[in-house]
């Protein structure tokens, strides 16, 4: 695949609602509405909001604009640009983040399916029963045959290309997802005793801040904004010279927030008022998603329309991310073993098949193996999350400021007379804070799985 040939989005709206749909996925649907609550309510949005504005920024025009000047994936564009083994490993790091996410994030699409697909067959009462959940995951065999349905749902967008699949099948599902998330934000925010969550979600209250708020707001954020995980540089890649890298990152980070904050909308005054006002009731990932949401669907009016469209909602989501993080590993293999488009997505499909298995039936016939007492699942999420993202977003810092040169991603994002407002803040982001917050989200995360220190 040479220079001239690579695909590229048709336009900003293109790579907007692509890297938007990266971004929009399980972790702004159950882990931002449950870190909100059990961080401070308001106060860990706003140092969610501060964080996405200076540091989510920041590593977002680096990366994109990393991709745009190498026109390659991660791997290519360290090799390119850092010339230094460390470097290339930092661009290694990038590039398999994806392959080791996809797998397990696709086990958890598969449960989305069942669930959707559920809402269109059973009673609600019935799947509102915790031991519904229990009984799925634990049965390896129907979480097995749920994840292959997600995984090939994934593969058939990344055959089509870049234009054919990724961008229409974005250009189809965001304004819908939008359009799903106001609805059920209306409906929550109007229950009997749903104000109170709306209250505590949105006012600050400087009683709940703890150094743990800054911690989790920006481990949510790499989540999040799909930092550090190769896919912002392999979009920057697809991104035509004539596009604003400034404009796109702003509304992709206003697109996110938006969506973050309308997911806590959703879940956490129904929370509030199904619960009769006690936050204690938000309980982390799964369980908020596949056992409290049914519960409140069950206990209101509409129960099997508002559960269709609420996993209707989360599919589409988990769909784009999945999607994503799939492109991003297809196009390292393009890049460097030069292999076609077909072979690269047959490879990762069976690469997906063999880790998402373990992941999948982790909890059901191999829940007796674990690693430093995690199941797959849990451990590929903390081997992601918590150890390599953040390495590599230290090696992206890196890369920009002593091999590339600050200066050189200022003249990219100002191609063509393009504006670069808050390029005081990016440099100082980039050669100060961001090292310096990355190596802290590290050291606090390790330290707490091995049990240094707890939270």
């Amino acid at each position: 695949m040479g220079h001239e040939h690579r695909s590229s989005f048709s336009g900003k709206i293109g790579f907007v609602l692509a890297a938007a749909g990266a971004s929009v996925g399980l972790g702004n649907i159950w882990r931002f509405p449950y870190l909100c609550a059990k961080y401070g309510g308001g106060m860990f949005l706003l140092v969610y909001i501060l964080l996405a504005l200076t540091f989510g920024y920041t590593m977002i025009i680096a990366e994109t604009a990393i991709g745009r000047t190498t026109k390659k994936s991660p791997v290519g564009a360290f090799r390119n640009l850092g010339q230094t083994n460390a470097m290339r490993l930092g661009g290694w790091i990038n590039a398999i983040i994806p392959m080791l996410i996809v797998p397990y994030y696709s086990v958890i699409g598969g449960w989305v399916c069942k669930y959707l697909f559920e809402y269109f067959r059973s009673d609600v009462n019935e799947i509102a029963d915790a031991s519904f959940f229990t009984g799925f995951i634990t049965d390896g065999f129907a979480s097995e045959i749920w994840f292959i349905i997600f995984t090939v749902m994934v593969l058939a967008v990344i055959f089509m290309g870049v234009q054919n699949g990724i961008e229409k099948v974005s250009k189809f599902m965001m304004p819908i997802l939008v359009v799903l998330a106001i609805i059920i934000c209306i409906y929550s925010v109007t229950r009997p005793g749903a104000l109170a969550g709306v209250k505590y979600m949105l006012v600050p209250d400087f009683k709940h801040f703890s150094w743990m708020t800054v911690v989790s707001a920006m481990g949510q954020m790499f989540y999040s904004l799909s930092i550090a995980m190769g896919i912002l540089i392999t979009f920057g890649s697809y991104v035509k010279r004539e596009v604003s890298i400034e404009n796109s990152t702003k509304q992709v980070e206003f697109f996110d927030t938006a969506i973050a904050i309308l997911a806590s909308l959703m879940i956490i005054p129904a929370v509030f008022a199904f619960s009769n006002g006690d936050p204690k009731t938000l309980n982390a990932g799964p369980s908020l998603m596949f056992i409290t949401m049914p519960q409140i669907f069950a206990s209101m009016g509409f129960g099997r329309v508002i559960g269709i469209l609420f996993f209707a909602l989360v599919l589409f989501a988990a769909l784009t991310s999945a999607i994503a993080l799939t492109e991003s590993a297809v196009s390292t293999f393009a890049d460097e073993f030069k292999w076609s488009r077909r072979r690269g997505t047959v490879i990762m499909g069976v690469i997906m098949i063999i880790l998402g298995s373990l992941s999948s039936l982790g909890n059901g016939p191999l829940s007796n193996v674990t690693i430093f007492k995690m199941q797959f699942l849990d451990f590929f999420d903390f081997l992601t999350n918590s150890v390599m993202m953040p390495i590599a977003a230290f090696a992206t810092c890196i890369l920009v400021v002593y091999h590339m040169g600050v200066e050189k991603i200022e003249e990219e994002v100002m191609l063509d007379g393009h504006p670069f407002g808050r390029r005081i803040i990016f440099g100082f982001m980039i050669r100060y804070l961001c090292p310096l917050f990355v190596i802290i989200i590290l050291f606090s995360s390790v330290a707490s799985v091995l049990g240094l220190i707890s939270f």
